[in-house]
């Protein structure tokens, strides 16, 4: 097996793990008898762990050569947490088990950015990205669709095997990446013998500083809504299977995203990445409306569409706009860290946000001003275009001597 399709592989087992449990903790909590202000505030501790440790694993993977080591940290720190909260669902054990699932996944999106673009450079990053997204959203909705059946036979415990399942399949996939085939230098976008200063590269760039805190704005909004549309539609509807229903949710949006994801890498080569945010920032306020005004359980259709047109270009535009901003300064790990902590920010912030919301002004309420925050995030991006587009510009086509073979679109 290449690394390329090792790395393919990974992608698809580490997109269960991840995320750790994602809507469904908020679903198997709720069967627990907490309430929804409980469950968004144990969210958010883990979530501020996570963005706590962001950038200082950004600045880790740039510097070591053991990428692979900590992808298989993450993974099994993950999974132990997960499987902390079925069997001692309290809050303290819970809030704990969060904090070390938040730190774990905040360590998995920098290192596999860092090994893609270690495979592939500068040339082939946008392409393999969409690759990447692809099949992470493809392991995403084949997990969520296994745990749906096997939530339906066996309970939410089958969630819980599942994910264990999964990471042990992914530890296998990062183990059969060759280390020798990652660049370690053209990993972190070192071009010279030494880096630039780390803070005048991050503070003093305001195409970076502007992307941050749009998707701090962005995940403030996006984040809690995967799980409020899974509790709203269980409170609203009791006959309503929570495990099935959650994993419809997950399973429409994931499939959306696999052809966003390829679309996204496609536009991001021939238009730039300023379109390719501009479309998944249009798309959040719209979920959000159609979420708080329509109750009937068919509105998770068009809703989890929009959710995947949202992450599916993001996951593409984010690590290749970083990329693209800091190239050669020899921080790109480290600069896409501090992007994700600030969007960390807002996605830890969701969780209370809607949850307190939610429990005292209804779910609809909640929603309305989720999505009032994603306007306020499209409005950041328009205003500061004049920065923003001759950074996100579109790149020409990689050379042939530049560009790995298998990374390459022509080739592919």
């Amino acid at each position: 097996m290449s690394s390329l399709a090792a790395l393919n592989a990974m992608n698809f087992f580490m997109a269960d793990v991840r995320d750790g449990l994602g809507p469904f903790l908020g679903v198997f909590l709720q069967q627990q008898g907490w309430q929804p202000g409980a469950i968004g505030l144990v969210m958010t501790l883990g979530g501020i762990a996570g963005m706590a440790a962001t950038t200082p694993l950004g600045l880790l993977v740039d510097h070591t050569t053991h990428k692979r080591a900590l992808l298989v940290i993450a993974a099994l720190a993950i999974i132990a947490a997960c499987s902390i909260n079925y069997f001692a669902p309290l809050f303290a054990v819970t809030a704990v088990a969060q904090a070390v699932a938040g730190i774990g996944g905040a360590l998995v999106a920098p290192c596999i950015a860092a090994i893609t673009l270690g495979l592939v450079r500068q040339q082939g990053y946008a392409h393999q990205l969409g690759r990447n997204e692809a099949y992470n959203h493809a392991g995403n909705a084949s997990a969520a669709a296994l745990a749906g059946l096997f939530g339906w036979w066996f309970g939410l415990v089958a969630v819980f095997v599942l994910m264990a399942a999964m990471a042990l399949a992914a530890i296998v996939a990062v183990l059969l990446i060759r280390p020798r085939e990652i660049d370690h230098a053209a990993a972190r976008g070192l071009h010279e013998a030494a880096p630039e200063p780390l803070l005048p590269a991050l503070l003093g760039s305001r195409p970076l500083l502007v992307l941050a805190v749009t998707l701090m704005l962005f995940h403030l909004a996006n984040a809690a809504m995967l799980p409020l549309l899974g509790q709203a539609m269980v409170a609203r509807n009791p006959d309503v299977d929570p495990a099935g229903y959650t994993a419809a949710t997950v399973i429409l949006a994931q499939v959306t995203m696999i052809p966003m994801a390829l679309l996204a890498a496609r536009l991001a080569m021939r238009r730039g990445y300023f379109m390719v945010f501009l479309i998944a920032l249009a798309a959040l306020p719209l979920r959000g409306l159609l979420a708080g005004f329509v109750a009937h359980p068919l509105a998770l259709v068009p809703v989890q569409m929009l959710d995947g047109v949202g992450a599916g270009m993001l996951g593409v535009a984010v690590p290749g706009l970083v990329s693209r901003i800091l190239d050669g300064s020899g921080h790109v790990t480290a600069g896409l860290a501090a992007v994700m902590t600030l969007q960390g920010i807002g996605a830890a912030l969701s969780a209370t946000l809607g949850g307190f919301v939610a429990q005292y002004y209804g779910y609809g309420a909640a929603f309305l001003v989720l999505a009032g925050v994603a306007a306020a995030a499209l409005l950041l991006w328009l205003a500061a275009s004049a920065i923003l587009r001759p950074a996100g510009a579109a790149q020409a086509a990689c050379p042939e001597a530049a560009c790995p073979e298998a990374a390459c679109p022509e080739a592919a």
